[in-house]
Order: structure tokens, then C-alpha cells, then sequence
């Protein structure tokens, strides 16, 4: 590994080389006003007055004097609607050729480190920290392009698009769109360092592995059979979740969650991580070789050294040294609920909180009681026995996956059939398959969509030497329905400056509307009515749980924000204080046990910051659609919904389903449900 300097020194230097702020005087702003609305007359001056502020706020030392800066606004304010229409066209169709180009080069930079290609080498790691990207905004602005369109279209603020959002044509969305991939301006070094976090952080989490089938219980004895090597959290949990109903299921999850809460309080030994020359008993903490003795000056025992938050901080100093270059969301945080998630942060609050203090939580928690005969433990908040998938053991939906998809290349091919199964037309289904490649996936898996109309999306997925497992395979269904949604809302679009949905939380809940008919696409499932209870009473739990995990990662950014000096011990200590206080508040009266760490286990907060809310509202919005979608051409509504774009989530949900983002549609299933369950009335 090169020597590098600390992130934390790295960015602080960064930021104190990089360009002051804007220095044009308000002076100069006023006269510059002045001019132009005697040049355009006063039905102008709004615009006028709009766009030379926001240029002011972004013109730097370096792009000129302020005589410069008046004669810039003089010469390229455009008053005829004609040529503001034609440069919304200009920059629309050049914005998607550079954009997509460089998605494409960054794909191709990260191929070693995102697919299962052989190992990865030195020079894949430093070629992976490129991001061409990273200069483009700072081209645009030194061209001066990025200007005019501050000159000429105005940045829209969350308020303003709640407000008047449901009421916009298509242009003026498209104009939105625009000015705001220009509020901040933030140099090109900030934007590599950020890349160089990020992609830190995905490459530990990406071989963040646990040789299963070393781990050893009270008795030393083994649970997991050979070969079983788990990606954290997700294998870890998905793990878990499918022994439910297993003879020997409970003290399997409990090892399970033993070793999360080792990662969590990182007390976890190094040598156990993804090391298949030692067993390790998690309950005593125990690593012993497996055969003969450790190689000299390897410690066993030592834990690993607050590896995760170090990397956490990594990125909170390289996200939050933009916050200088954000006149409008100064904060990382802000960014993320505002600009990313266009729902304030306190409304994604209200929302997980409407779901964890539900009475209907308490009443699926005793459903669950009732059908396990047992009282909840806290790994429980992962039951999986209401989905359809707990009629069969893991080991028979491992057969079938593996037998259907013995390598990428069959998944691919199957793409037709299961989006003809999924309800669209055989065209339809076609089109959408030539529109997405399957790849290997070196991680757990993940969907990356195309910029271009004429690039491909890309679906990952983890497929074995034996085979996709159903692990692999759920997880592959969640990734298609992004990569369908992400076919549509480009390809399919009018204008490409609306291409996606609202936030991560749109294709979230598109995907996981896809996710829950996986067993119907392997013919061992049919939709009824009794699949529909079902559905609710999973929904609540699933949203419960992932509303406490988003709350830890809140609170989280939070602390950080309140003690950006921490060091990795202090971020340690304040998470795994986090984790306990929110248990403590919203499951432990719940479950019964008080003090489980397990909320923290999650690896988005290490590689995906603040992303894990975009789950949590997915469940709602997911429910809020699908029922929608019943009973209607799925295949038909699906397009349509998606084919929205990139509007507020309150536009796209009224436009989708005709009402605003709730919690109360999926609470409300859950009582029709439970009262059911308790009364027997349309049990078969």
C-alpha cells in the first residue's frame, strides 16, 4: 500500500488551497441589475435579479474582475424564449454525452474491484480511485457554461418545489433540473478525495467476509457447513433470516448475531476476519489456528482496530468539505434530505417514527411470538416466516436456483421470460432484457444504470462456482426491478434531464415490488389473498426494522457533524451508544431485551453514507405502489410510474397512486391483516 497522508489532513489541506468565496460586491450585483433591465425592460427583472445573484455567488477571483463579471451578464442573459428553450435543449443532450461517456469510464476503472474477475491488484486499487468526473463541473465553470444557465435558469428550492411542484409542466422540471447540477460549486480536488473515500470504504466492506464454517459455538462445535463465507451484513443477515423453521435455526441465528455485534463494538478479532485457517468462537471470543500454530508475530487475539469508523470518518471528512462550496445546502446532511431525497429531514423523521411507536408493531411482534412458540430475541427484527419463501428450508431453494442458474450466462438469458412473468408484454420484455447486461458480482450485488441513451444497465450479482444460490437470487430479482426502473426513466423518457425517480427511495421501492414475487418466478408461489395479508404483516416488520437502522444512521451523521475532530475510538463509542439508546427506546419494549447493538450492523453506514432512510421510506412507498399496481396491468403501470422521472416525491406519488407518501396505507393493511390472523375469518 502507497503512503498517503490522512484523509482528515489531506481535506483540510485541500480546502485551505482551494479558491475564497465568491468576492463580487452587492454593489456591482445592483448595477449589473440595473443594466440589464434597461436593456430588457422590467418584465425581465426578476429573472434578472435571480440570475445575476446566483452567478455572484459562484464567481470566483479567478474567473475574472467584477468588470468581467458585469460584461459575462451583459453579453449572455437571454431574453427571448426561443433561446432559452434552445439552450435547455443544448445542454440537456451535451450534459448526457459527457455524463454517460464518464459513468462509462468509471464502470470500466471499478470493473476488478466491483466483479468477481480474478484478484485484485495493485494496480487495480489505484486505477479505481480515478474519477474523470470529478473535473467537469470545474471545465464547466472555467468555460463559463455553467453560468449561463445560473444567468438564465433559476435554482429551485426544496420549498419552492413542494409548493408548486404538482403544478409544473415538463419544461419547467427540466429547468429545475438544470440550474441545480450548478448550485454548488466545489473544486475538482474535493470531488477526487470524495472518490477516493468512497471507493476506500466499498472496497473494505466488498471483502468484509466471515468464514461461516469456522465459526464454532459454546461446545466447539460447527453449525455452517463447508465452505459457507458471508459477506456482513448482508450475507450475515440473509443467513439468519433463512433459518427460520431450521431443527437446529435458533442457535445458528444466535452465533449469527453474536458475530454482529462483534463487528459492531469491533471487538471482533482480526485473524477472523474472512480467514479460513482459524476457528473462532464468538460467544468467548476465541480464535485458535486450525491446524499447528500461527505464523510468527501474529496475534490472534488482537480485534480489529476500529477499521469500520475510521473508514466512516474518511468519508464524513471528504463529504463535508464541500460544505464550503454549498451556498444552498450547506451541510452534507442537508444535501442528502434536501437535494438527494427532496423530503426534509425532520418530515423522514416524523415518517420512521409514525412506524416504530405503531401500536400495529406490538400486535405483529405477538403474531410472530404466537408462530415461532417461543419470546422474541433481538435478531428477530429479521423474521422472515410471513414471506412466502418460509414453506421451504434454504437448502431446497438452493437446488433450484442453482439448478436454473448454473452461471451468469443463464440468468441472462432468462431475463425475457421473468419480465414476461412479471406481466410485461413479450416486446416489452425483449427491449428491457437487451437493455441490461448481468454481471458477476464480487460484493453482494447491485444495480448500476446507464446515463446514455445508447449504454446498457448493469445488474450485479454474487453467483458461486456451483451456482446462484437463493440468496444470490433474491438479491438478483431486488437488482432488476432497479435496472428495469432505470430502463424506463431513461430510455423511455421525454426528457433526460428528468431520467430517474425522485430518490434512492423510488427505485428502492420499485425493486422491492420486483423482490417480493421472486418465489412466484420460480413457480412456488401464487398471489392470493392470503399472500396479500401476508405481505402487510412482512411490510410492517420490515419497515420497523429498517426505521430503527436508518434512525441510528441519522443520529449518527449527527454526532459527527457535533465532533468532526473524533477519532475512530470516540466514533466507536458514540455509534454503539446510538445503537443501544434507540433499541432501548423502540424494541425493547417490543422484543424484551434491552441493550442489543444489532441496529449498527449495517454496511451501508460505512459505504453508502446516509443511505439507509432511502430503505426505509422504499418500504412505504413499495406498499403505497403495489397496491396500486393490483388488480391493474402491472406491466403497463410499472412504465408509467416510472416513466415520471425525476420529479418531488409528493408529485410522483400523486401522480403514481394518487396520493401523498404515508405510513398509514401499509399500518392500515396490517390491522385488516391481523384481525384476520385473530379471527380466522378468510383463513383457508
Amino acid at each position: 500500500m502507497r503512503a498517503t497522508l490522512p484523509i482528515a489532513t489531506l481535506i483540510a489541506l485541500l480546502a485551505a488551497s482551494a479558491p475564497s468565496a465568491a468576492t463580487i460586491a452587492p454593489a456591482t450585483v445592483d448595477a449589473t441589475v440595473s443594466r440589464l433591465t434597461a436593456l430588457h425592460g422590467p418584465s425581465q427583472a426578476d429573472r434578472i435579479r435571480l440570475g445575476v445573484r446566483q452567478v455572484a455567488e459562484r464567481w470566483w477571483p479567478e474567473d475574472g474582475d467584477e468588470a468581467a463579471f458585469a460584461a459575462f451578464c451583459e453579453a449572455n442573459f437571454l431574453a427571448k424564449p426561443e433561446e432559452v428553450r434552445a439552450a435547455l435543449d443544448r445542454f440537456e443532450l451535451v450534459l448526457e454525452e459527457m455524463q454517460g461517456h464518464l459513468h462509462e469510464v468509471r464502470r470500466e476503472l471499478t470493473t476488478p474491484l466491483d466483479l468477481d474477475t480474478g484478484p485484485v491488484t495493485a494496480w487495480d486499487r489505484l486505477l479505481s480511485e480515478i474519477d474523470l468526473s470529478a473535473h467537469v463541473p470545474d471545465d464547466l465553470f472555467a468555460s463559463k457554461a455553467a453560468f449561463l444557465v445560473l444567468l438564465n435558469f433559476p435554482i429551485r428550492s426544496l420549498d419552492e418545489m413542494l409548493a408548486g411542484g404538482t403544478a409544473w409542466d415538463r419544461d419547467t422540471w427540466a429547468r429545475a433540473r438544470l440550474a441545480e447540477g450548478f448550485a454548488r460549486r466545489t473544486p475538482p480536488q474535493v470531488l477526487s478525495a470524495m472518490t477516493r473515500a468512497y471507493a476506500s470504504a466499498d472496497n473494505y466492506i466488498a471483502g468484509y467476509n466471515i468464514r461461516m464454517d469456522r465459526l464454532l459455538d459454546a461446545r466447539g462445535e460447527r453449525l455452517f457447513p463447508e465452505g459457507l463465507r458471508l459477506i456482513t451484513h448482508w450475507g450475515l443477515r440473509d443467513e439468519l433470516g433463512s433459518r427460520y423453521g431450521d431443527p437446529q435455526g435458533l442457535a445458528r441465528q444466535r452465533l449469527i448475531a453474536q458475530v454482529m455485534e462483534r463487528i459492531v463494538t469491533q471487538t471482533i478479532p482480526q485473524a477472523a476476519i474472512d480467514n479460513a485457517e482459524v476457528t473462532w468462537r464468538p460467544g468467548e471470543n476465541v480464535v485458535k489456528p486450525l491446524s499447528g500454530t500461527p505464523a510468527p508475530g501474529v496475534d490472534l487475539a488482537a480485534r480489529e482496530p476500529d477499521t469500520r469508523y475510521a473508514k466512516i470518518l474518511e468519508v464524513f471528512h471528504a463529504v463535508a468539505a464541500e460544505d464550503a462550496h454549498d451556498p444552498v445546502t450547506p451541510t452534507f446532511v442537508r444535501r442528502r434530505f434536501e437535494r438527494d431525497r427532496q423530503v426534509p429531514e425532520a418530515e423522514v423523521e416524523k415518517l420512521l417514527v409514525s412506524v416504530l411507536a405503531s401500536p400495529e408493531v406490538k400486535q405483529v411482534a405477538a403474531e410472530i411470538t404466537r408462530r415461532l412458540g417461543r419470546p422474541l430475541e433481538p435478531f428477530d427484527i429479521w423474521y422472515t416466516g410471513f414471506k412466502p419463501r418460509g414453506a421451504y428450508s434454504e437448502a431446497e431453494l438452493d437446488a433450484v436456483t442453482r439448478q436454473r442458474y448454473p452461471n451468469v450466462a443463464a440468468f441472462q438469458a432468462d431475463l425475457p421470460r421473468i419480465l414476461t412473468g412479471l406481466g410485461f408484454s413479450p416486446e416489452r420484455s425483449a427491449w428491457l432484457a437487451e437493455h441490461i447486461v448481468v454481471d458477476p458480482s464480487r460484493g453482494a450485488g447491485h444495480a448500476m444504470g446507464a446515463v446514455r441513451h445508447e449504454d446498457k444497465a448493469h445488474l450485479r450479482t454474487r453467483i458461486a462456482a456451483t451456482g446462484m444460490d437463493y440468496k444470490g437470487y433474491n438479491i438478483a430479482i431486488h437488482e432488476l426491478g432497479h435496472n428495469v426502473e432505470q430502463v424506463f426513466s431513461l430510455n423511455a423518457i421525454d426528457r433526460n434531464l428528468l431520467s430517474g425517480v425522485p430518490n434512492n427511495a423510488f427505485t428502492e421501492a420499485l425493486a422491492f415490488v420486483f423482490q417480493q414475487r421472486d418465489l412466484e418466478l420460480l413457480g412456488l408461489a401464487r398471489p392470493d389473498e392470503a399472500s396479500r395479508r401476508a405481505e402487510a404483516l412482512a411490510g410492517v416488520w420490515a419497515t420497523y426494522e429498517i426505521a430503527g437502522v436508518s434512525l441510528v444512521d441519522m443520529q449518527v451523521w449527527r454526532w459527527l457533524y457535533a465532533h468532526p475532530q473524533a477519532t475512530p475510538a470516540e466514533l466507536r463509542e458514540a455509534t454503539v451508544a446510538i445503537a443501544r439508546d434507540v433499541w432501548n427506546r423502540y424494541f425493547a419494549p417490543v422484543i424484551g431485551t434491552r441493550d442489543s447493538l444489532l441496529l449498527g450492523v449495517y454496511s451501508h453506514m460505512v459505504a453508502y453514507a446516509l443511505y439507509l432512510p432511502d430503505y426505509a421510506l422504499g418500504h412505504l412507498i413499495a406498499f403505497q405502489v403495489a397496491e396500486h399496481f393490483h388488480g391493474r396491468d402491472f406491466g403497463r403501470e410499472f412504465e408509467r410510474v416510472a416513466r415520471q422521472g425525476r420529479l418531488t416525491p409528493e408529485a410522483w406519488m400523486r401522480g403514481a397512486v394518487g396520493a401523498p407518501l404515508s405510513a398509514e396505507p401499509l399500518l392500515a393493511a396490517a390491522r385488516a391483516a391481523l384481525k384476520t390472523e385473530s379471527t380466522g375469518v378468510g383463513k383457508k
